[in-house]
């Protein structure tokens, strides 16, 4: 058994998608060192400027603008949409209504809907057979 902890570190991508920032548009230090578990944790207890600015008005990845615009990634890609976006090309979507993201809205809503159905079910067959595995 060992004795002393070693420190646990992870890519400047792992802590970027954890941070849920765009890799390339973070400092040059942070891309190209390891982030320690304790500097994470630092980041996202005390944002510096550079992340608070970030989270604010991006460019932000993927999975961001896939939340802020109430669609799944897929539905992002279906849509043309591959790039990173800024807050600002976010709401400028959101104005503009394409019809490919009114489409994808409701197909998520229906994803969303399907999957709060199967839980409500699954949840009265628990209830009804205690022993059962859902």
């Amino acid at each position: 058994m060992k004795s002393h902890q070693t420190t646990q570190t992870m890519k400047p991508a792992t802590a970027a998608k954890k941070l849920g920032v765009y890799l390339p548009a973070t400092p040059a230090e942070f891309q190209e060192g390891v982030v320690s578990r304790a500097e994470l944790n630092e980041l996202q207890a005390n944002p510096p400027e550079w992340l608070r600015e970030l989270r604010l008005n991006g460019p932000h990845p993927r999975p961001v603008v896939a939340a802020k615009l109430g669609v799944s990634i897929a539905g992002l890609a279906r849509g043309g949409v591959t790039e990173a976006l800024t807050t600002e090309q976010i709401e400028a979507l959101k104005q503009d209504r394409p019809e490919w993201l009114e489409k994808e809205r409701a197909t998520q809503a229906e994803v969303r809907k399907e999957a709060a159905r199967i839980k409500k079910r699954d949840a009265e067959r628990a209830a009804q057979d205690p022993g059962a595995r859902p």
